[in-house]
């Protein structure tokens, strides 16, 4: 790999830090270019990628190149295409699956669908979805690995010569964020739906309750985000066009509650917080988002009952109130399209017919 190549690789992965609590899709992915010598020989384009990324077989290749992940001088190829010298070759690898450190745990899983490619799970609230950054056990890969391995019978003894079995993380929400999540069976599924995601093909729906009432029934979010430099677990939106990642969230009200919303949000994009950030940014933030400010009373009155009321509604809901509802996309195998609606949670569910009837009891 020449200095150029390296330094590409190695600021793309710097870009790609992250946070296990993330719901990013983009930080799943690392980046490379290739630039041809000068005196380069035509060869494949599958065996000149394979030269360069040791590690990487040729079959992972050559699916990578048949899902669109490969492009020369800016354009796709076939895995037969015959390099040129100064052809500049560019991929986006959906990053292979780690699994020495992983070990099966039984944790109950909610699983929506399951085939020989992808697992869909509805995701409780609380749980990791990756290890790493003081969550090495307890998260949701541990879990799919028992599933995959075991099934669903708690107790169960790895047999001599027995091969665990590993799901593949195409996309992750928070730790704190419920509902649907796919992950890939295999590596071909996953090259196929990851490119879906990098390319904001999926549909995704979320249900968040938010503060304030917003004025207009409907509307979009549009505004950089970046890492917030005076902390680096949050998030923020960029006036800087130079800086941050382009980010795009669709909303629509569902209910109005006076002094909290409950909205629907649709991503166009897929950035880390996205949705907490850009609620956050319209003047909304979630509700009991700590890290976003949704922890404290931002709207209504000062009298002590509402004060009670809301305390209440942080005690059965504690986390942000964000639930990721619906999940569509085309299955890597058949090549139609399924779809996932789950049912919103019960602390949610909870804290909205709560404030429900203190809405009633107001008037």
């Amino acid at each position: 790999m020449s200095k150029e190549d390296l330094k590409d690789k190695t600021v793309a992965m710097q870009e790609n830090i992250s946070e296990t609590d993330d719901d990013s899709v983009e930080e799943l992915f690392e980046h490379y270019r290739f630039t041809a010598d000068k005196g380069q020989s035509q060869i494949r384009l599958d065996k000149f990628i394979t030269a360069r990324m040791i590690q990487t077989s040729r079959n992972r290749v050559q699916m990578a190149i048949d899902a669109g992940y490969v492009l020369v001088n800016g354009k796709p190829c076939k895995a037969n295409y015959r390099v040129k010298p100064l052809d500049i070759i560019t991929l986006v690898f959906p990053y292979e699956k780690k699994t020495s450190d992983i070990g099966p745990e039984y944790i109950p899983l909610d699983v929506v669908y399951e085939d020989d490619d992808v697992l869909v799970i509805n995701k409780q609230p609380g749980l990791v979805v990756h290890p790493g950054h003081g969550h090495f056990s307890g998260t949701l890969v541990n879990a799919v690995a028992y599933h995959l391995t075991y099934g669903d019978k708690p107790g169960a003894k790895k047999k001599d010569k027995e091969e665990f079995k590993w799901g593949i993380l195409v996309h992750r929400i928070d730790k704190d964020t419920s509902g649907i999540l796919v992950i890939a069976k295999n590596e071909e599924a996953q090259m196929k739906l990851a490119k879906q995601f990098f390319d904001h093909t999926i549909q995704r729906k979320y249900v968040a309750i938010v503060w304030g009432n917003i004025s207009e029934d409907s509307g979009t979010i549009e505004g950089n985000i970046a890492r917030d430099p005076s902390d680096r677990m949050r998030f923020k939106v960029t006036k800087d066009p130079l800086q941050g990642k382009h980010a795009v969230t669709h909303f629509r009200v569902l209910e109005r509650f006076g002094y909290v919303t409950v909205v629907e949000c649709v991503l166009e994009t897929g950035r880390t917080h996205q949705i907490r950030v850009h609620m956050k940014y319209i003047g909304h933030p979630l509700f009991n988002d700590e890290r976003y400010g949704g922890d404290k009373i931002l709207a209504g009155t000062v009298f002590t009952k509402y004060k009670q009321f809301i305390q209440n509604c942080f005690d059965i809901l504690p986390r942000q109130a964000l639930h990721a509802k619906y999940l569509a996309f085309v299955h890597p195998s058949t090549g139609k399209e399924i779809a996932f609606d789950s049912p919103m949670p019960d602390d949610m569910n909870a804290v909205i017919a709560k404030m429900r009837e203190y809405c009633k009891s107001a008037k």
